[in-house]
């Protein structure tokens, strides 16, 4: 019976796809930018190709073409009469007007769009092309013979008139890095990040066998912990002479630790579990990247001692996960990965507009709806395709959720490493996939005659007419703050939060409750709020809907036992200064242990000193700026770059020389890559010393909307992070504190140096083999030309480069670069190799004829 069954729908879909009008397979795609500044105005033109490469002709009509596209398109008919309109969020369809003809076989059809702001990079490209006929309106057909013509010409890449550069050049490249020296390995630091003192004495530790660990009870799970990291150094082999002692001193504080390496053996003493976790990860430093690769017959380890502490107590990174999935895997290799540079909070930003991602057994509707991305003629059951990651539910980047077990895992495995996980529910706005999940299940109840239990968690006032559009273009994604259940939903999900950490027996001492980006035009024509404005007076209008909002969720919070965090907006209070609207810190929560992560710091944007003003008015902040912090932000100016730019770009130097307690002073770039001058900050509040006291820390971020799979993931992470972790654990170093601006100009290149030396000859190297190795990203080489003669460089001097001079691209094979390359007249092509033979982009220089070749030429 079954088997007949399968064989029946199987023939069914067989017809169903040989019934299309036309094979989606057979429709080649191209995208191209084709002007930015179009028409000298804030927008772009760009262009569609679709080529008929059937020998049927496409037809004339019956048909919808989905696409994705993260900028907004002006909706309308299209010479060609094709029209194109938006959907909602970031999901744009065509379909053909009166007069559309078809393609014929053989024959192509060009669309042009236009576009808000600009497209500079590969990623600012259309995704999730996907074809709709109108007799199989369920189902989705990706094409999947697209391509994304790169941009070459200057009107294609400068983005608005007084753009900086089309693109960041190889010469630019090569100025960069011509300032970092190549300092030998041997001088280097042995330990990353930077610790309080260390001191080698110039010996060596010999293990060639796992060594004996002794440790006082509480720092019994350090001794474990290690045990386990030299089973990996080592093998599985019985233990040798030496030894590791673990100690406690309760002198030291809980984070801080003392590393001693002896021929004999090692000495660790700490505070706590916590700090002795810490020396762990120093000494692992110590051990030589390569020793990662596989189990050794022996690790040599240098002999020091160290006294070490953290900055900050608050080191953080944040993964967001709901723009596109990423899976239990990559949240472990994360773990593992700022547990070696001394991170310890893992902010998990599980829920947005775009999917809902983490198991609420008690509403599984979340997941059943709010994890599922894919083609629908109402969505109702799913949500609609975002970023790309077209019809298919099966899409791993659009799909996908962490079942209860799973995250319970994953806070144990954290904990293991002394890293809270902060989850955050965004809300109120942000929130679609909770919003259309809990209508979801609204109707389903609702039509099984429960209206009671259909509205206990209803997050949406069904006759709100009010009309907006958020910064990603949904006009359905806002929380209705009026509403009684939708209380009850926050309660039951941190309720259902609690129980989860508390199986893991990990700690949660706050919630993240998100508050970014809470479009005008909310709540305006919602019954429930207007009623409750006549109800509520301290209500007085929708402005004040904020604030009702956010004592509510303080209160809830507090009610379990928990603080709240939240984005800068849920500190601000919406007033006028001279007549003219402005926002200033709400004391509502000033003094209430209020965590705010200060995002907008754009160089040039107005908002420079928001971090420093909300400290100053009692916040405690997490630095979490845009220009310094915001990993998803692209390394360069760049076509083939992943990664967007509204804050600026940012690349490993900008976490690195960020200055938390006064980040104007080593501002380099505005947020358009212009030279910063002092003039950018006149005006603009100072961190006071109150202020300071409420600094508890940094933190990286990653949002996901460029980031489709974990190798995407890794290579936007790293190597960003390292600079993140040196500025978090490393104490405040002399060339932040230097009143003269040259001797802290002087002291900053030689800590760049050292940096950058530390990546390419240790931290990089050991991120190729540990842990299976990172993708982490090989920047591109510099090259310089001059009378034929080719000079190249690294950002991080001991990467390998390797060149050719015959057209060929280079390989693990080529010429290694030692010096000068005589190339004139030939075209360059240069790599950067890491040590497992992997490779950056290829940089191609044509190599002019010098002068006096040229001269006797023409002689």
């Amino acid at each position: 019976m079954t088997t007949g069954l399968l064989l029946t729908s199987t023939a069914v879909f067989s017809q169903a796809r040989k019934a299309v009008p036309f094979d989606a397979a057979r429709l080649k795609t191209s995208w191209e930018v084709g002007e930015n500044n179009y028409q000298g105005k804030a927008n772009f033109l760009s262009t569609f190709t679709f080529v008929n490469n059937s020998d049927k002709p496409f037809p004339a009509k019956g048909w919808e073409l989905y696409f994705n596209f993260i900028r907004e398109v002006k909706g309308g008919e299209l010479p060609g009469h094709v029209k194109v309109e938006h959907i909602n969020g970031d999901l744009f369809r065509f379909t053909p007007a009166e007069g559309f003809k078809g393609i014929a076989p053989g024959d192509s059809l060009k669309l042009n769009i236009v576009g808000d702001a600009w497209a500079v990079n590969f990623t600012d490209a259309p995704a999730g092309l996907y074809l709709v006929w109108d007799d199989q309106k369920e189902v989705g057909l990706p094409i999947k013979d697209y391509t994304i013509r790169p941009s070459t010409t200057a009107k294609q890449l400068m983005r608005y008139p007084g753009d900086k550069t089309a693109v960041i050049t190889p010469t630019d490249i090569f100025k960069q890095n011509a300032a970092v020296k190549d300092i030998p390995a041997a001088q280097l630091p042995l330990i990353f990040p930077t610790p309080v003192s260390v001191t080698a004495s110039g010996g060596n530790l010999l293990l060639d066998a796992p060594p004996v660990i002794k440790a006082d009870a509480e720092l019994a799970a350090s001794g474990k912990f290690l045990e386990n990291e030299m089973t990996t150094l080592l093998g599985k082999r019985a233990a040798g002479k030496k030894t590791v002692s673990f100690l406690v001193d309760k002198n030291l504080a809980a984070n801080a630790y003392t590393l001693k390496v002896s021929p004999e053996g090692v000495e660790i003493t700490a505070g706590s579990d916590e700090g002795a976790f810490y020396a762990i990860q120093s000494l692992k430093s110590l051990i030589a990247p390569a020793a990662w690769a596989g189990a050794q017959k022996s690790v040599s380890i240098p002999t020091v001692q160290v006294s070490d502490h953290p900055r900050f107590n608050y080191r953080a990174f944040m993964i967001d996960v709901a723009r596109n999935y990423h899976n239990k895997r990559d949240l472990l290799r994360i773990l593992d990965v700022m547990a070696l540079y001394k991170l310890n909070v893992l902010h998990y930003h599980f829920s947005d507009d775009e999917g809902w991602r983490l198991e609420i057994p008690s509403l599984p509707e979340l997941t059943q709806v709010g994890a599922k991305r894919g083609h629908s003629t109402d969505w109702k059951n799913m949500l609609p395709p975002s970023y790309g990651s077209g019809p298919d539910t099966s899409n791993a980047a659009g799909s996908g959720y962490l079942t209860r077990k799973d995250f319970i895992e994953v806070l144990r495995y954290a904990t293991e490493r002394h890293i809270r996980v902060l989850p955050e529910i965004e809300t109120p706005g942000h929130a679609r996939a909770a919003v259309k999940s809990m209508e979801a299940r609204y109707y389903k109840l609702k039509a099984a005659g429960k209206d009671k239990e259909a509205e206990e968690y209803l997050l949406s006032d069904l006759e709100d007419k009010s009309q907006y559009r958020s910064v990603q273009n949904w006009n359905d994604n806002v929380m209705n703050v009026a509403l009684p259940s939708t209380y009850r939903f926050l309660d039951k999900v941190v309720e259902e939060l609690q129980s989860m950490y508390k199986e893991a027996g990990a700690p949660l001492t706050a919630v993240h409750m998100g508050g970014d980006e809470v479009p005008h035009g909310v709540f305006e024509k919602s019954p429930a709020c207007l009623a409750l404005m006549q109800q509520d007076k301290s209500v007085k209008d929708v402005n004040d809907l904020w604030y009702y909002y956010y004592r509510k969720v303080n209160d809830l919070l507090k009610a379990r036992g928990l603080e709240t965090a939240g984005w800068e907006e849920a500190g601000m209070r919406k007033t006028t200064i001279d007549g003219a609207a402005a926002s200033i810190p709400n004391p509502d929560f000033a003094n209430d242990n209020f965590q705010l992560n200060v995002w907008n710091n754009v160089i040039g944007g107005g908002q420079e000193d928001l971090s420093y003003r909300l400290a100053n008015a009692g916040y405690k902040i997490i630095l979490s700026g845009v220009s310094n912090f915001y990993f998803d932000m692209a390394a360069m100016k760049s076509f083939d770059e992943p990664g967007f730019y509204w804050g600026g770009f940012v690349d490993v130097d900008k976490p690195f020389y960020f200055i938390p307690f006064d980040y104007y002073k080593n501002s380099k770039v505005d947020g358009r890559g212009n030279p910063v001058t002092p003039e950018t900050f006149v005006g603009k509040d100072k961190l006071t010393g109150f202020g300071q006291s409420n600094i508890r820390g940094l933190q990286g971020l990653l949002w996901s909307e460029t980031v489709t799979n974990s190798d995407r993931m890794e290579y936007m992470m790293l190597p960003k992070l390292l600079g993140l972790a040196e500025r978090a654990w490393a104490q405040d170093p002399a060339w932040a504190t230097e009143k003269d601006p040259a001797k802290a100009d002087a002291l900053y290149a030689q800590a760049w140096s050292v940096f950058s030396n530390v990546m390419g000859k240790r931290e990089m190297p050991r991120l190729d083999y540990y842990n299976g190795g990172y993708n982490w990203r090989i920047p591109t080489a510099g090259v310089s030309v001059e009378e034929g003669v080719a000079k190249v460089n690294v950002q991080m001097p001991g990467l390998v480069i390797r060149y050719t001079t015959n057209g060929e691209e280079p390989t693990i094979k080529s010429p290694v670069y030692n010096g000068p390359v005589q190339a004139g007249g030939k075209i360059l092509k240069v790599r950067v190799f890491n040590t497992r033979g992997r490779s950056s982009r290829t940089t191609t220089v044509k190599v002019p004829q010098p002068t006096s070749q040229l001269k006797n030429n023409r002689n």
